[in-house]
This record gives C-alpha cells, sequence and structure tokens, in this order.
C-alpha cells in the first residue's frame, strides 16, 4: 500500500471513529442529562395550590410510568413559569384558563369557562405548541376578601360596594395582582374607583394573616383558599364580573407529549377529579395544619384510587 492509500485509508477510519464517538457521545450527554433514566421537569408556580398540584402530577406520574420526574417547584409568578416551558426548562406545570387567556395571550375577558377553555387550547396551540389537557375540575377565582366582622358591620357583601369605603379601607395585594391586567388596575377601572391610600404590595403567603391581625383590611384572595375559612374571612361578589374563570389544568409542551406519549394518557385522567372544596380542603392540610405538599397529594391520590400503596412514591 502506497503512502497516499494509507493517508486515505488513516482518514476514513478515523472519520468512523469520530461518527461513533459522536454518536455515543450524544447518547451519554442525554442520560446524563436524564440522570441515567428518561426524565421530565415539572415546574410550579409560588403558592401552595401549585405545589400540591404539581406533586398530584409528579406522583402519579411517577406511578404510572417508567419516568423520572424532576421538581421545579416555587418558581415565581405566571411569567416565570411560561417563560420556562418556552425554553424547555420545564415541561409542564399547572396553569388557569382565566390567566391563560387575560395575562398571557393578553385578550378580553370572558364568563363562559367552555369558551375561555376552546380559547386558550386554540391559541396556544397554534403560537407556542403548548396543550392544555384536561382541567383538574376546580375554578380557582381571583376574589377580594375582608375579614367577617368588618364587612358585616360595613355592610359590604360585593365589590362595588367598596367605592362607598374607598379612602377608609387599607389594601393589600401580592405583586402579580398589582400588574396583571386581571387584576388591581383592570378591576379599578371595571369598577370605577381605586383606593384612596396606595395598595400596599404583601407577599402572597402573608396576606391572609395580616389582614385577619388588621394590618389590612382587604386582599386579593383565592377562592380555593382554605384560610379563608380558618381566618373568618369573607369573599365578596364579584358583582361587574370582571374576573374570568380560573380552571387549573396541565400545561404541557407539544414535544414533551410526542416525546412520552403516556404522560398525556395519565394526565387526562385527573380531569375532573378535584372539585372547589377538595381543593380548599388540600389547600388548607398544608397551610392550615402544616402537612407537606407531597403527603398531601399522596393522601389524594390514593383516596381517588389513582395510586395504589407501595408504588414508587
Amino acid at each position: 500500500m502506497n503512502k497516499s492509500k494509507k493517508i486515505a485509508s488513516g482518514m476514513i477510519l478515523f472519520a468512523g471513529i469520530l461518527f461513533l464517538f459522536f454518536i455515543i457521545g450524544g447518547c451519554n450527554n442525554r442520560d446524563a442529562e436524564k440522570g441515567g433514566e428518561e426524565s421530565i421537569t415539572i415546574g410550579a408556580k409560588h403558592f401552595t395550590e401549585q405545589d400540591i398540584l404539581g406533586e398530584i402530577m409528579a406522583q402519579l406520574i411517577e406511578a404510572k410510568t417508567d419516568i423520572t420526574v424532576v421538581r421545579k417547584f416555587d418558581l415565581g409568578g405566571t411569567m416565570v413559569c411560561f417563560d420556562a416551558l418556552r425554553t424547555g426548562d420545564i415541561d409542564l406545570y399547572p396553569e388557569y384558563t382565566g390567566t391563560g387567556l387575560v395575562n398571557i395571550l393578553k385578550e378580553k375577558t370572558m364568563s363562559d369557562p367552555n369558551k375561555v377553555y376552546e380559547t386558550v387550547k386554540s391559541e396556544f396551540r397554534q403560537r407556542y405548541n403548548f396543550l392544555w389537557l384536561r382541567p383538574f375540575g376546580f375554578n380557582n377565582t381571583y376574589t377580594l376578601t375582608m375579614r367577617r366582622k368588618q364587612a358585616k358591620s360595613l355592610g359590604i357583601k360585593k365589590i362595588s360596594d367598596l367605592r362607598r369605603y374607598k379612602g377608609l379601607l387599607q389594601a393589600g395585594f401580592d405583586a402579580e395582582f398589582l400588574e396583571r391586567p386581571d387584576g388591581y388596575h383592570g378591576l379599578t377601572r371595571r369598577y370605577g374607583f381605586s383606593f384612596t391610600k396606595s395598595p400596599k404590595q404583601m407577599d402572597p403567603g402573608l396576606m391572609y394573616k395580616a389582614l385577619s391581625e388588621g394590618a389590612v383590611d382587604v386582599v386579593d384572595g383565592f377562592a380555593t383558599d382554605g384560610r379563608i375559612k380558618a381566618y373568618g374571612l369573607v369573599t365578596l361578589l364579584d358583582d361587574e364580573h370582571f374576573f374570568p374563570p380560573y380552571y387549573a389544568a396541565p400545561l404541557v409542551r407539544r414535544e414533551t407529549l410526542k416525546n412520552y406519549p403516556e404522560i398525556g394518557r395519565v394526565l387526562e385522567s385527573l380531569g375532573d377529579t378535584i372539585d372547589d372544596e377538595t381543593m380548599r380542603r388540600l389547600n388548607y392540610d398544608v397551610d392550615g395544619r402544616g402537612r407537606r405538599p407531597a403527603d398531601v397529594a399522596r393522601e389524594f391520590l390514593l383516596a381517588k384510587g389513582l395510586i395504589v400503596k407501595g408504588s414508587r412514591r
């Protein structure tokens, strides 16, 4: 074999080795990213209900499939989770239909729950390649909340009643409610008033306690929060129908379901399994009784017969 043939043969051999290196290396990189196993990442916003829903989805997937679930909870507000979904940092998270409609799509509010769901389902698929799965069943609508005794003494039953006391009452809202279009500014435009004293910005985990102790008089609340009853609070009627329906559902990257179709089948079994009262109870188990979201989620799944004792979690 002459010198040129040896060089050519060597180059072919080198190219073959290099090709195998990339194939094996690619597999190894994927395995490294997945921790040696196939895995997905579930995200959640920074409040109790999201932790519980994230755990319910994660534990059900772990029990029904061979997929490992990485948890990235307490990510922050809506856009933090949504941006993480867009970049692929997470594969899915629990979102609310009204939030998807108004806060993400920037569409006008609607009162028909089915129309809201069909709108976000269609638009998210077209714009972002994300899929809304079946809603869990409960409507965690925004509400304004007051101490029951104070509301009764002032004769306040609905949001429009606050107009008479806008200079007397101190409001406290979390940062997201102060910024989002279906929050404070949109609410004041619909109802035609704003509080004379600027609302205090508060941590959502501390608002109910601050309200019960008299630090503020009105806070934004969530209809499924068990602390409303625990603290002796009352929600005000949205008599101008400002807030849209907020039905919670898994929001998933389409690519994830393409790679792991079993996830879709598993999560669809959660449709209509959680009503408003059940979600309030689950939230209170964590916020009021100090239980771990993971334990509360597992107890719920066992009670519904969705997992059995002895499953992986």
